[in-house]
């Protein structure tokens, strides 16, 4: 009787490792044909085959397949280096485009070469609408008047006038599309973007909103718009600014604009940054 209880046992114990045998052989072998093993072990195999599916679907894509890759070569930043200076001939293809600053720069810096377009509280939507220009069918808005001039560069000069608007991304997307209008007017010109530049610490102490601390915002939007439309960033700032990050005094009458030492230093950046 003890003999035929361990054949029996033996035999369970046969018939269980022959089916786990069969299992695996399902799913190695694929799509085994369905009398090749018992019911239980091809439903265990099927539910192998989903989970193996399932996994395979769910898996990642590569960034490569995915198309969604960063161009190769794409510069990280398009602040412009500093350079060997260049004569001021180097400015006789240029239109320096800008508000008051750029008036003043006009009139102290000492440049006799390139053309000017500015106009006291320009901003970057006034140079669409508001005609300041002066040509001979009459006053036109900014960009109109340099739709019509020949040029290789565009310097522009904006923003001071804009420090008051509620939302910084309406000065993102406007200045924007003063750049693309350059383009569209002047496909093969080089449209450069110039940091707004500081106040003074008398200024400051005002506390009205045309302080340093929204002048950094609006030049971080500036270096982040140069970066995504591809337009050389001249840090103009850095020219002028003292440790204490205010305007220097000696470089202002009134806080805000630059005297002629001041827009002395503002040609000089620019002779010792040329844009290539």
């Amino acid at each position: 009787m003890e003999r035929t209880k361990k054949r029996n046992h033996k035999r369970r114990r046969l018939l269980g490792t022959a089916a786990l045998v069969s299992v695996l052989a399902v799913l190695l072998s694929g799509d085994p044909p369905a009398s090749a093993v018992p019911e239980q072990a091809a439903a265990t195999a099927e539910t192998a085959q989903e989970e193996l599916i399932r996994a395979r679907v769910l898996e990642p894509i590569p960034e490569a397949e995915s198309g969604e890759a960063e161009e190769p070569g794409k510069p990280e930043t398009m602040l412009v280096p500093e350079s060997e200076p260049v004569e001021d001939a180097y400015f006789a293809d240029t239109v320096f485009l800008g508000d008051s600053r750029t008036e003043g720069f006009h009139l102290y810096s000492g440049l006799q070469e390139g053309e000017y377009l500015y106009a006291v509280g320009a901003t970057v939507e006034s140079v669409f609408t508001k005609p300041t220009q002066e040509t001979a069918a009459g006053k036109v808005p900014m960009l109109d008047a340099l739709a019509e001039l020949e040029c290789g560069k565009v310097y522009i000069m904006l923003g001071a006038n804009e420090l008051g608007w509620p939302r910084s991304e309406a000065f993102h997307d406007q200045y924007g599309k003063v750049i693309d209008r350059i383009r569209e007017d002047h496909p093969d010109a080089e449209v450069v973007i110039q940091s707004i530049l500081p106040v003074s610490a008398v200024q400051e102490s005002k506390g009205s909103y045309v302080n340093n601390g929204r002048i950094q915002t609006y030049n971080a939007i500036l270096e982040e718009l140069a970066l995504e439309k591809e337009c050389p960033y001249l840090n103009v700032s850095e020219a002028v600014t003292g440790e204490d990050g205010c305007l220097r005094p000696e470089l202002t009458t009134d806080g805000i604009h630059l005297n002629t030492a001041g827009c002395k230093e503002w040609l000089n950046y620019l002779k010792t940054h040329a844009v290539s």
